[in-house]
């Protein structure tokens, strides 16, 4: 049999280099001419910054909080940063990782629907609307992990969908690789990898052929899980060897759990608040979702093609259960971008509204290939055309209803700012629009804080400073080799006995809140009110982000001689 050809073809990498281009355009705008960052994507980019040109560089620098993908993508971007500046000093580096891997989502969701034939029109409708989306084209332009893992989600979807029908090896051995990068993204695409498994596991159960089918099951979902589960234990035995910790984001001072608890919580007060706080997001996202998935759910159960329907939203369904439920057992924080999976989600289910009009594409048909028959062009030609046009308003619809809903403080805490740079008001005295121009001067005050001490000239370690709150300051620096911070291997030593180290400066924020868990704040409880008998104070910079803390700069005082 002839083997097909499985790669993008020529128009699909032009889907994704207009995308790429037109996301990384608007990333620009925000992070180099507006000044508009979100603090993980600045997190990861000082993480990577560490690895190369801290005052202690080494490879483990990169931190074990977030999985390691986005900051490892950037690595080759900091490397040349000396030369670059505008790389990390404005988070290009992360503009441009975050750009390539959602304009790669919209190629892959533009390649399912060439995989199946898709009309022209509808295709075209259903990936504008994509990547159109407002929150697409914000996180893909922000320098986030959501990007990459969208394009993993739909990358595992794509090959998902193709096995069930031709029970090709290659795509679940590739559906595998998915969700493993997935994984080293973000975490809760182990949830992705669990459920997918699962759900290879049981359409191999129950093929035709009844032979060794539990062997046969078990095989295929460890050629879906076993990468994921490899990626989790090498990175979380990594953790534990480097830090003593096998999963830092739950355990760590740093981590969400000790977050959630220094801010008091995540915002629900009770399950059903919580679970209602996650349908409005989910609905905000996607409003027309249930009822086309209602629709192409009892249109394919009548034809008996069901399973592509399942493989198109199992590993995105995963996510966003995984999601509810850790915000409702207070395990995360309200933040609409922790939904964004029903988007590629909503979309596939779009493409899966007609039936197929091409063989899906395969490399080698496997033993319990069940490709179906096309349908005759004219078969069903009217419930064809209602359920693309269903198909498009749910895609279109779902541009508006996000347009309004990320301009909510209480739905879209971190998004809502963006109005303030879509349509400046000046003069307004509206307090929600003043609480928006706050969150958009977020780290506003860090930056100034890395100009002042780069204009000090100082000599390498000469700042002392923890990253919960200096990452920000640290990443905006031209020579962040000044700092010495928590991934440095003699951390503990200076900050125990700054002025031996020739230390002059120390960053000091609040003991209050997040600030609790702060290591010049563990060792010296009172040094943002007095200095702790360790250092004078220099200079107090009020904070002009939100929820953000003021910052002291104390000089350190010179060592006292003791006396016999």
């Amino acid at each position: 049999m002839q083997r097909r050809r499985t790669r993008l073809r020529p128009n699909g990498w032009l889907v994704f280099a207009l995308c790429w281009l037109a996301y990384l355009t608007v990333g620009y705008y925000l992070a180099v001419d507006q000044q508009f960052f979100f603090g993980d994507a600045l997190s990861r980019v000082q993480a990577a910054q560490s690895v190369l040109f801290s005052r202690d560089p080494h490879l483990s620098a990169i931190g074990f909080i977030f999985t390691p993908l986005t900051a490892l993508v950037q690595l080759p971007l900091i490397a040349v940063s000396p030369v670059f500046p505008i790389l990390t000093v404005d988070a290009l580096s992360a503009v441009i990782m975050s750009s390539a891997f959602m304009a790669g989502s919209v190629a892959m969701l533009y390649g399912i629907g060439r995989d199946r034939g898709v009309p022209p029109v509808l295709l075209a409708i259903v990936v504008a609307a994509y990547a159109v989306n407002p929150m697409i084209v914000l996180y893909a332009a922000n320098g986030m992990s959501e990007a990459p893992s969208l394009f993993f989600l739909l990358w595992t979807a794509r090959r998902v969908i193709r096995w069930v029908d031709t029970d090709d090896v290659h795509d679940l051995v590739t559906a595998g690789i998915a969700l493993a990068l997935g994984f080293l993204t973000r975490y809760d695409l182990g949830a992705a990898a669990v459920i997918t498994a699962v759900f290879v596991a049981t359409v191999t159960y129950r093929r035709p052929d009844r032979t060794r089918r539990r062997d046969r099951a078990l095989i295929d979902a460890g050629l879906v899980l076993l990468p994921a589960a490899a990626a989790f234990v090498v990175w979380s035995l990594t953790s534990w060897i480097i830090n003593g910790e096998l999963l830092a984001q739950f355990t760590s001072e740093y981590g969400n759990a000790a977050i959630i608890a220094e801010s008091g919580g995540s915002g629900s007060s009770s399950l059903g608040s919580a679970l209602g706080f996650s349908f409005t997001e989910m609905f905000l996202l996607a409003p027309l979702l249930p009822v086309l998935l209602a629709v192409v759910a009892v249109w394919r159960w009548r034809r008996r093609r069901l399973r592509p329907l399942v493989a198109a939203i199992v590993a995105g369904g995963a996510v966003l259960a995984f999601q509810t439920s850790t915000y409702a057992l207070g395990s995360t924080f309200g933040f609409l971008r922790f939904y964004l999976a029903v988007v590629p989600l909503m979309a596939t289910v779009a493409l899966l509204a007609v039936p197929e009009r091409r063989t899906v594409p395969h490399r080698r048909l496997g033993h319990d290939a069940q490709v179906p028959p096309l349908l005759p062009p004219g078969r069903h030609r009217l419930r064809s055309a209602a359920a693309a046009a269903l198909a498009a308003v749910t895609m279109v619809a779902a541009i508006g209803v996000t347009a309004v809903g990320i301009t909510s403080p209480r739905y879209a805490p971190q998004e809502f700012a963006l109005a303030t740079i879509v349509h400046p008001q000046p003069d307004s005295v509206d307090p929600v629009h003043l609480d928006a121009r706050t969150v958009a001067r977020s780290f506003s005050t860090e930056r100034q804080l890395a100009e002042y001490l780069d204009a000090l000239d100082l000599p390498d370690g000469a700042v002392l400073t923890d990253t919960v709150y200096g990452f920000a300051v640290v990443a905006r620096s031209a020579r962040p080799s000044q700092f010495v911070i928590p991934s440095d291997q003699d951390f503990a030593e200076i900050l125990n006995d700054p002025a031996r180290y020739r230390v002059q400066y120390l960053l000091s924020v609040p003991n209050t809140g997040r600030g609790r868990s702060d290591a010049l704040n563990l060792r010296y409880p009172t040094l943002y009110e007095n200095g702790a008998d360790v250092g004078v104070l220099t200079l107090e910079a009020p904070n002009q982000g939100a929820d953000l803390p003021d910052w002291r700069i104390y000089r350190v005082l010179p060592r006292q001689v003791e006396l016999p």
